[in-house]
């Protein structure tokens, strides 16, 4: 997988579009850290300062937060056709 930027999932069990997201970023070989927000209290509330959002996912690449599944605002930060 590249790692071509710093990518971060901010992500929870049993949410639906966190699982989209992880699954995009693998079927485009992009390596990810996932933080679980449900067991990393302080992740979670550091991810909510910066975004201002509590909602999940928070995708977190190179610098730029991305609030939500966003398949065309991921691929434009990922630089992917």
């Amino acid at each position: 997988m590249t790692s071509k930027k710093g990518v971060k999932v901010y992500s929870a069990p049993m949410c639906s579009s966190c699982e989209k997201a992880k699954v995009f970023l693998k079927e485009n070989n992009i390596s990810f850290k996932e933080i679980d927000v449900s067991k990393d209290k302080k992740a979670a509330m550091e991810v909510v300062n910066k975004t201002g959002q509590m909602s999940i996912p928070i995708i977190y690449v190179d610098g730029k937060y991305l609030v939500g599944f966003d398949k065309s605002a991921l691929k434009s930060a990922l630089e992917l056709q």
